[in-house]
């Protein structure tokens, strides 16, 4: 078992690999559709070893989409009024979207456990996206999650060897 790398050393390790990764997407652009069952392999080979409750840097630095739904979702589960808690934690952003009002996430616990884990947000839920159909579509996103996140980086240096 490979040790997790440490998701403070990411910007640096990604700034050296994002040329080469941006390389295998032009380079393997017409073969990228049927990538998904490669990329999914590592997905679950990597979020086996790593362990999210070590690093949740994700919930220390992205803010998710927050939809109406997420926000039904987690008012029931905080028992609040839905306007309560968009007044108290959310907010809208530049380009339109619901967000929290402040980084990192408010429900993020010291112990790296997320207060509503069964009820956050979708875009909580699909993170880091390793996983998705048609991963191709969103190769450029997870270069950027890449800097976030060690199961992305992880990912797209074993897709890209």
């Amino acid at each position: 078992m490979s040790k997790q790398i440490d998701y403070k050393l990411l910007p640096a390790l990604v700034a050296r690999k994002e040329a080469e990764w941006k390389r295998f997407l032009i380079k393997n652009k017409k073969k990228l559709e049927g990538l998904d069952l490669h990329v999914h392999s590592l997905h679950y080979e990597v979020t086996e070893r790593i362990d999210c409750l070590t690093c949740a840097n994700c919930c220390r630095s992205l803010g998710p989409r927050i939809t109406d739904k997420d926000v039904e979702r987690m008012a029931k589960t905080l028992r609040m009024k839905a306007t309560d808690l968009i007044s108290k934690y959310l907010h809208i952003d530049e380009d339109g979207d619901m967000v929290f009002q402040s980084m990192p996430c408010p429900f993020l616990g010291a112990d790296n456990y997320c207060a509503i884990y069964e009820s956050r947000p979708k875009a909580c839920r699909e993170y880091p996206h390793t996983d998705r159909k048609r991963f191709y579509q969103i190769f450029n996103l997870s270069v950027k999650n890449a800097y976030t996140c060690p199961i992305v980086y992880e990912v797209l240096d074993n897709l890209t060897k």
